[in-house]
């Protein structure tokens, strides 16, 4: 059975890892923050992603994806994970 991955889901899971990524490499102290920064990342984008669809404000859509609104929910997740 094959099942595909919406092509919005599957950008939006590497830009959040890319994002994640990027902020370890800037902010990481052992290797034990990645996966901590990894799952901030996702559910951050994810929940841009949903304030953005929810309040139809969109400033870069590419496809059903809010990439600013996602982005900003991602970095905002990844500052209060790195306070925790």
């Amino acid at each position: 059975m094959y099942t595909s991955i919406p092509p919005a889901w599957a950008l939006g899971m590497l830009l959040a890892s890319i994002y994640a990524t990027i902020f370890y490499i800037w902010r990481g102290m052992s290797l034990r923050d990645l996966p901590r920064f990894l799952i901030a990342g996702w559910l951050g984008f994810a929940l841009g992603q949903w304030c953005g669809h929810v309040t139809h404000f969109s400033i870069l859509q590419i496809g059903q994806l809010n990439i600013v609104e996602a982005s900003l929910g991602a970095w905002a997740t990844l500052f209060i994970a790195r306070r925790l």
